[in-house]
């Protein structure tokens, strides 16, 4: 009987254990198995949070850290092609992300997010009104509200090319990549090159507060606030990749040639329809009578289009020692890929300027060339060069790690938080989602693009939120320090004319010999 009762009990030990077992299996399994809630439109196959495993910190085990969330796009819900989901992505740093404050501390921002404060210092005491917005719609083509970390969009006019698709598109991801950190917000975006604020209209007793309205520059007579442009993102038109890939792909064109087996000559391609400054260029190129150490290339873009954009890979265009940069109608998206080529950027005279090329010093990153007297100029530049090697390269080398280091997309995305959050802190309303606005999201906007667009926004699309938080904002300026860089600049530029005097008049002397 004993015997009967011991392996009666042995079995029903047995049959627990094997219970136990394959409810864990079940219970494992609907825990993480993908589900589908059709009816508020989430769907996790969108968010993939992978299963994390926790220690007692005091086990001599190591914690095993939480794995990134990760937030895919998903197209496959009927009409989320034009509309967004219920939950997109998360509205607020979750778990995961805070995390991350055991790391160390972020480091501080470039120094060109200074300009951030210098840019916003003009409605520092008065604040930012409804009003104030609502004026700056006259010259606006869209106003941005973000609301609890969504965006709202109301358009007004359609940028040229997809400029506004861009900006847009661009964004949405820095929301993705720091959901819920952003204040709510309220403003009006102009995507013409040119700024309209002009200041001196603003500086009588009785002038009312300038309008804050965002563009892609800027110059010392405006009030317009500078902000990333579109082709961080991609710029389908003209075949121009996302930054995070084209850096990348200018990197390893540097590699492929050394400075100093490179064409001895400034280069420049591009399109000089646009610009009187451009058309002026084109005579410093080579001809029988006169070699300007300039080798200038006019690109016709529709021909390039039909041939494949074969010849405007950015990548392969850094053989020369020297690259030129001239403005278009204002300032040039082009500045960027130049500046990261290792050449030495010989770069005429702007007017412009855009959110990081204020941090750029004369003789340190670029080799000033006179506006007025270019092609002079860019010949004394070269032989300047060409027989003070070592000091050429170090400034093209500046240039490249600069760009690389400082303008990657991580502090795109910084500089664009930083200063939405600023913007946000001088409103003096609560922003509320306009009547005739639309809700964005990468859904509306990616599902259904076609083409390069839809390429480029996949390319460049976050995906989840960041396992950091933005970098620190450096202080603003002291007004010394300001004075201090400002007379830095001017001086190097008066240094590079002095040598450029000077390096005329001997030439003149050798000619009179002979």
């Amino acid at each position: 009987m004993a015997t009967k009762t011991t392996a009666l009990r042995s079995s029903l030990t047995l049959f627990a254990s094997l219970l136990l077992f394959i409810g864990a299996i079940f219970s494992t399994h609907f825990l993480y198995s993908p589900f589908d809630n059709s009816t508020t439109g989430y769907s996790p196959r969108k968010t993939i949070l992978t299963p994390v495993t926790r220690h007692n910190h005091t086990d001599a085990t190591p914690a095993v850290p939480l794995k990134k969330l990760e937030i895919q796009l998903n197209c496959t819900l009927g009409n989320l092609t034009r509309t967004c989901p219920a939950s997109y992505y998360p509205l607020k740093f979750t778990e995961q992300n805070e995390a991350s404050t055991s790391s160390p501390p972020p480091p501080t921002c470039p120094d060109y997010f200074r300009w951030i404060y210098d840019d916003l210092w003009h409605w520092r005491e008065t604040g930012i009104t409804k009003e104030m917005v609502m004026r700056a719609k006259r010259t606006a083509d869209f106003r941005l509200v973000i609301v609890n970390g969504r965006a709202y969009v109301e358009t007004y006019h359609k940028a040229f090319q997809s400029r506004d698709t861009f900006t847009l598109w661009g964004i949405l991801q820095m929301l993705r990549r720091y959901p819920g950190k952003l204040p709510d917000l309220d403003l009006m975006f102009d995507c013409v090159d040119w700024p309209v604020l002009k200041t001196e209209f603003y500086r009588h007793p009785k002038a009312p507060a300038p309008p804050p309205l965002f563009r892609y520059c800027g110059n010392d007579s405006s009030l317009d606030i500078v902000f990333p442009d579109w082709s961080f993102w991609g710029w389908p038109e003209i075949n121009i990749k996302p930054w995070e890939t084209l850096s990348k792909d200018l990197k390893k064109g540097n590699e492929k040639m050394k400075w100093t087996d490179r064409e001895p000559y400034a280069y420049w391609k591009g399109n000089p329809v646009v610009a009187e400054t451009r058309r002026d260029l084109l005579k410093c190129n080579v001809s029988e009578k006169q070699d300007w150490n300039a080798r200038v290339y006019a690109q016709d873009w529709g021909q390039e289009e039909k041939q494949g954009y074969k010849k405007s890979d950015l990548a392969s265009q850094c053989i020369h020692r020297y690259k030129i940069y001239v403005e278009g109608s204002a300032w040039s998206v082009s500045e960027k890929y130049i500046l990261a080529c290792d050449s030495v950027t010989l770069l005429i005279k702007p007017q412009y300027y855009d959110f990081y090329t204020r941090g750029l010093m004369p003789l340190q990153h670029y080799w000033p060339v006179k506006d007025k007297d270019k092609c002079r100029s860019i010949k004394h530049a070269v032989d300047w060069g060409n027989t003070h090697e070592q000091e050429a390269q170090a400034i093209g080398k500046a240039a490249s790690d600069f760009i690389q280091e400082q303008l990657k997309m991580d502090y795109v995305y910084d500089y664009m938080f930083h200063l939405l959050s600023e913007y946000a802190k001088l409103l003096k309303y609560k922003p509320t989602v306009p009547r005739k606005a639309v809700e964005l999201c990468s859904e509306a906007m990616a599902c259904p693009a076609e083409g390069l667009t839809k390429k480029f926004m996949l390319e460049s699309m976050v995906e989840g939120p960041s396992d950091a938080i933005p970098c620190n904002m450096p202080p603003p300026f002291a007004p010394a320090g300001l004075h201090s860089i400002l007379d830095r600049k001017e001086n190097s530029i008066k240094q590079v004319d002095s040598w450029e005097q000077q390096y005329w008049k001997n030439k003149s002397k050798q000619q009179r010999r002979f």
